[in-house]
This record gives structure tokens, sequence and C-alpha cells, in this order.
């Protein structure tokens, strides 16, 4: 019997919307470093509703669902709070 696996489609669309922003020319000034990265994932997350699946169609689903541009506003607001709330309080030098 195989084991199903939760996955959290929110989880996974912050954490490649975080990458994208922290590589593009705006924001250069910030970190972007693994732990960095995982800090602003962690804490847009915490502001955001997760959304789990435990099959590849309800991903997919929930995935279309979510890349309306109303919730891919709110996500990127999140993100970008995210992103100069971890900058504001990193510990280490870039």
């Amino acid at each position: 019997m195989s084991r199903q696996k939760l996955v959290n489609v929110m989880e996974e669309m912050v954490s490649g919307l975080v990458r994208y922003f922290l590589r593009s020319p705006d924001y250069q000034t910030f970190c972007n470093c693994d732990e960095c990265e995982l800090e602003v994932v962690a804490k847009a997350l915490n502001n955001l509703p997760p959304y789990y699946v435990a099959s590849k169609t309800n991903r997919e689903k929930i995935f279309n669902e979510l890349k309306v541009s109303k919730n891919i506003e709110t996500i990127n607001k999140e993100i970008i709070r995210a992103i100069y709330d971890v900058g504001k309080r990193r510990n280490h030098v870039v």
C-alpha cells in the first residue's frame, strides 16, 4: 500500500514566488541565502491560509483557484511584507 502525502499548495506557491522575488532586480539589496529565504517563506505562510491536498488532481484544482489575480495580489503583499520584516531583523552580514 502506498502512503499518500499531504501537500500544502500555498507553501509551494509561496516558496516559488519568494525565490523569484529575492532574485529579481527589485530586491538585490536583500539577502537571498537559504536561511533568509526560508524565514521569508515561513513569515509569509504564517499570514496566509494553508491549502492542503492529498491528490495531484486536487493540487491542480487548488493551484488554479489560487493563481487568480486577487489571490496572487494578497500572496504577493504578504511576501513583500515578509521580505522587509526579515530584512530588518537579519542577524548576519550579506
